[in-house]
């Protein structure tokens, strides 16, 4: 199999959180670096940095004002590619956050956009003279909810508004336009040169707008709209002709230089992903999609779960090829949503590893889960950063919630949630930094920590390793099919992974209780090996006929 990328095991890295160096606060490449050990340790041989580009973070990153330079916060070109050729002398690929929808007001080219209508970078951004009224070229709402909602924001100095999907400080970039696009190609082409080997494409569905800006008809939700702006994705969405835009992105760029893409899917679903991800469309290697994670998504139901990875298992029998993840930067904490972060958080954290990493597609693995890392609550709406969080929490009080409920309706899924220090040890600050941390720490460090895991053979990262192993010596989990069983039961998940060499079989209990086990005759009736339980010490299920709370077990064929 020549793609490297199909038998990886993908490390998000969010620098600003990861590891401080310097004691000012904030994570840095320096900090990253030191870790790298620990990283080749658990298993992985990819990292993906969510982005670490030059920028005012009024977005965390994702509001670039150098596409072509560093954070200064984070280091410089210099520590990144010191950082760069040590990930790469332990056989760890390095893959980056690339945000080619929008970029920061601060950016060179914005700012020369908007100093007047026949300035050469002017084309560069969205720009609309208003309606004959004054008001806003069209009803699309920001997602940010800010100021009064719209997607429009009017700038004074030429008297047209440009537009923007997410903050006013991001005004999105004009993909109609030729020479931008050669511009950005040719940037992409500079960070191959420089050693990367790849990149996750964000919000990459969205790069193209409805021709002529229509108003949408969507009517306002009350709940997630503010005033008469609504939410307008499907007309940013997997718009007709974004295609074409990828497909020259492919030929001038990726498909010349053999690097991995992985497009974040906001839009893409099983009824279209072919269309991006096809080998023969030449246009991204694989999906990020967000039918399982998302930070609107606190519950997986078992049905839903196993409907989900079938759609997706078929997509990848045609060819195409998805990321298994359950968490990342801009969700809530996996085991608080989908799993128990109390009694069972240690079992339930293995279990929904287990399900990510013996899936059908490429493992994901976001910073903390690997040792259990849980959701955050914050007494106060000023300790949150988050963009949406805010924007959010102001919607629900304008609206007239009361704030203490709006607070809570907004905790769980906020994206802080995530974004808290990594948890090193039980010591000051948790050992993330020296300094005081730019977000304040999870309180349950002292308990959860990678310090304490790493002197038990029995922890959460104990248990990711022994994954990452499986991932390399269990062909059937790269290449097999995937075929469920038991599919009317309300708790459990039980499914083989099937390929010429190997079959694999996967019992889980997907639930905090008791379940009687009682597998078809197709499957008791085989001679099975356990390779992998999270309850070590306990006979198989098969013999006792009943599964613990949160229990899993892995089985191979003999």
């Amino acid at each position: 199999m020549s793609e490297w990328w199909k038998k990886a095991v993908v490390y998000e890295i969010y620098c600003k959180s990861f590891c401080d160096s310097d004691g000012d606060g904030i994570g840095d490449l320096r900090g990253v670096m030191s870790k790298l050990p620990i990283l080749k340790d658990l298993g992985v041989n990819c990292i993906w940095f969510a982005p670490i580009y030059t920028s005012p973070q009024v977005d965390n990153g994702y509001d670039v004002a150098d596409y072509q330079d560093i954070e200064p916060d984070y280091g410089n070109l210099e520590i990144f590619k010191e950082l760069l050729d040590k990930a790469h002398s332990m056989g760890i690929r390095v893959i980056m956050d690339m945000v080619l929808n929008h970029s920061s007001d601060q950016h060179r080219w914005f700012q020369e956009s908007r100093k007047s209508k026949d300035n050469p970078y002017r084309n560069y951004y969205i720009w609309k003279a208003p309606k004959e009224d004054g008001s806003e070229p069209n009803n699309w709402g920001n997602y940010f909810k800010e100021g009064n909602g719209s997607m429009w924001e009017y700038d004074e100095l030429t008297g047209e508004y440009y537009l923007h999907q997410y903050s006013v400080k991001m005004p999105d970039l004009n993909w109609e336009y030729e020479p931008l696009r050669k511009e950005i190609y040719k940037m992409l082409n500079w960070w191959i040169d420089f050693g990367i080997d790849g990149f996750r494409l964000d919000v990459i569905p969205r790069l193209k707008k409805t021709p002529g800006f229509p108003d949408s008809p969507n009517a306002p939700d009350p709940l997630k709209d503010k005033g008469r702006f609504v939410n307008a994705r499907d007309m940013c969405t997997d718009v007709p002709g974004i295609h074409d835009f990828l497909q020259e992105l492919n030929a001038e760029v990726f498909g010349k230089r053999g690097c991995f893409t992985v497009g974040e899917g906001a839009g893409i679903n099983p009824q279209n992903a072919l269309m991006y991800i096809a080998p023969e469309r030449k246009e991204l290697d694989s999906v990020y999609h967000f039918e399982l994670c998302s930070r609107t998504r606190y519950s997986l139901p078992v049905d839903y779960y196993r409907n989900t990875q079938k759609n997706w298992a078929a997509i990848m029998e045609q060819g195409g090829w998805v990321v298994q993840h359950l968490s990342n930067h801009d969700s809530a904490r996996q085991v608080s949503c989908y799993g128990d972060d109390g009694e069972y958080r240690t079992r339930s954290a293995k279990t929904l590893a287990t399900l990510t990493h013996t899936m059908p597609g490429i493992p994901f693995i976001y910073q903390g889960e690997e040792i259990g890392m849980t959701n955050v609550y914050y007494d106060s709406i000023e300790d949150y950063d988050c963009c949406y969080t805010l924007g959010d929490y102001d919607t629900l009080v304008t609206n007239g919630m009361d704030p203490a409920e709006a607070l809570r309706t907004v905790a769980p899924r906020s994206r802080d949630n995530a974004r808290t220090p990594y948890q090193w040890t039980a010591g000051e600050n948790a050992g993330f930094t020296t300094g005081k941390p730019w977000i304040k720490l999870n309180p349950r460090y002292t308990e959860i920590n990678l310090e304490a895991d790493l002197a038990s053979e029995d922890s959460i990262f104990a248990y990711y390793r022994k994954l990452t192993d499986m991932r390399k010596e269990n062909p059937a989990i790269v290449e097999g099919d995937l075929q469920f069983y038991l599919e009317q039961h309300p708790q459990l998940l039980v499914y083989t992974r099937t390929c010429e060499k190997q079959t694999l079989l996967v019992v889980a209990n997907y639930s905090g209780e008791k379940v009687n086990v009682s597998l078809p005759c197709v499957l008791s009736n085989g001679n099975w090996k356990r390779i992998l339980s999270n309850t070590e010490g306990r006979p198989a299920a098969f013999g006792r006929g009943e599964m613990a709370p949160w229990e899993v077990e892995v089985y191979t064929m003999i």
